[in-house]
């Protein structure tokens, strides 16, 4: 989308919430820092001002621990109790329906349903897609949104945006980190935020048996330096033993992206229902979203993903092809 196309759709969905008696929100299911932040960012400024809203995300409706500090948690719905046929419906961060997983049926009869992203991959699913992948993250698009609606901040909304805006800029490293990047974090740290708590709960601190686990899959990192490639695997196996859950897999892949030698990093994530989710990193000459999407995917051209339906030496074979 163009700038204009997308302050044209900031606009419209803009109005519509400014109308709406209830307005239902949603992130994709096992939401990241980018995801939950953004949600809760505008849930907690509409009730703020005095707006009927309701937010949740999919089964499992479980919030992994190290986004623990974030506010408002206390505030979700669960799905269960999410409106079936939603007037007006916002998803966050998700960039494509079945993003949504149980909520997709309310989505689909929602009468509104306005998507706000960043990913370039996004599948315009709505009847107004704010869609801005020139954004450092989801939170970039709802600070706008905020603005279009005349809500302003406060230090609990601040402290969403900001994690919404670190976790999707690495902490301020990846290539998504722009002027507008640190103008936004300017903005925010004036709340008085908990930058340093913050910061370690949500990337530093990690329970004893994480680390034991951290240790197996580096130790079974590959690198085919022919192909660019480090990879490594978390099966159910090495979770059941460690006493982990999959969730906290999450940021290996920051660890293994850290090889000199490989241009793109891997991890695969076994599920308990044996299907296999990846994690897809690039330094920069490899389009990794081009990879995911092709496999019903998505994301950036340096950070994608996608789920597989093949076993693990099976999904490591379509990496190497598609490379």
């Amino acid at each position: 989308m163009s700038t204009t196309e997308v302050d044209d759709a900031l606009r419209r969905a803009a109005a519509v919430i400014a109308a709406a008696p209830e307005v239902a929100l949603a992130c994709h299911v096992n939401p990241d820092g980018d995801a939950l932040g953004s949600m809760l960012a505008l849930h907690l400024a509409l009730r703020a001002a005095g707006r009927r809203s309701v937010a949740s995300f999919p089964e499992p409706f479980v919030v992994a621990d190290h986004y623990r500090d974030l506010a408002g948690l206390d505030t979700l719905t669960e799905p269960a109790a999410f409106p079936e046929a939603p007037a007006v419906m916002v998803t966050f961060d998700a960039g494509s329906i079945d993003r949504l997983g149980g909520l997709a049926a309310a989505a689909g009869r929602a009468t509104e349903l306005i998507v706000v992203d960043h990913h370039v991959s996004n599948t315009r699913f709505g009847t107004i897609n704010v869609i801005d992948p020139t954004a450092a993250a989801s939170g970039v698009v709802v600070r706008r949104l905020l603005a279009a609606l005349d809500l302003p901040l406060d230090r609990d909304v601040a402290i969403d945006l900001y994690a919404a805006l670190i976790c999707d800029t690495g902490r301020f490293q990846y290539e998504s980190t722009t002027p507008e990047v640190f103008d936004l974090a300017r903005e925010l740290a004036a709340f008085d935020l908990p930058i340093p708590s913050l910061s370690r709960t949500l990337f530093e601190e990690h329970r004893f048996a994480y680390l034991g686990m951290l240790g197996e899959a580096v130790a079974r990192m590959v690198l085919e330096a022919d192909r660019g490639l480090v990879w490594t695997a978390v099966t159910q196996d090495m979770l059941a033993r460690h006493g982990c859950t999959l969730d906290e897999a999450e940021g290996l892949i920051d660890i293994v992206r850290r090889t000199r030698e490989a241009e793109v990093a891997c991890v695969l994530k076994e599920t308990d229902d044996g299907r296999v989710t990846v994690s897809l990193r690039s330094v920069g000459r490899v389009d990794v979203c081009a990879i995911a999407t092709a496999r019903g995917g998505g994301g950036h051209r340096f950070a994608a993903g996608f789920t597989s339906e093949a076993d693990l030496d099976g999904t490591i074979a379509l990496i190497r092809a598609a490379l």
